[in-house]
């Protein structure tokens, strides 16, 4: 499994267009073979922060989807950007 989680900064007067310009990108990725999760989303306590969280099966998953992603061009600087990718070896419940 392969996590991709963090977030970017961008201009606080220009969050909400940068992830208004994501909406197609999470429709088509959540529908996409092997994504388990995805969001991109405005972060609730800091105006220019946006979260980003990915959840795919394989790095396969992953590759192919970025193969044909086309992600939006929004002409919005990302100021910061503080995303990791994540390999992930073992999945269990965390309160069971």
């Amino acid at each position: 499994m392969v996590i991709i989680a963090g977030h970017v900064e961008v201009d606080p007067g220009e969050r909400d267009a940068f992830v208004q310009a994501h909406r197609d990108l999470v429709r088509r990725a959540r529908r996409a073979p092997g994504c388990l999760d995805l969001v991109i989303a405005a972060d609730p306590l800091d105006r220019g922060r946006v979260n980003n969280f990915e959840r795919w099966e394989s790095r396969a998953a992953l590759d192919a989807w970025r193969a044909v992603a086309s992600a939006p061009d929004t002409g919005i600087a990302i100021v910061a950007d503080r995303v990791m990718e994540y390999t992930v070896a073992d999945v269990r419940p965390p309160f069971g």
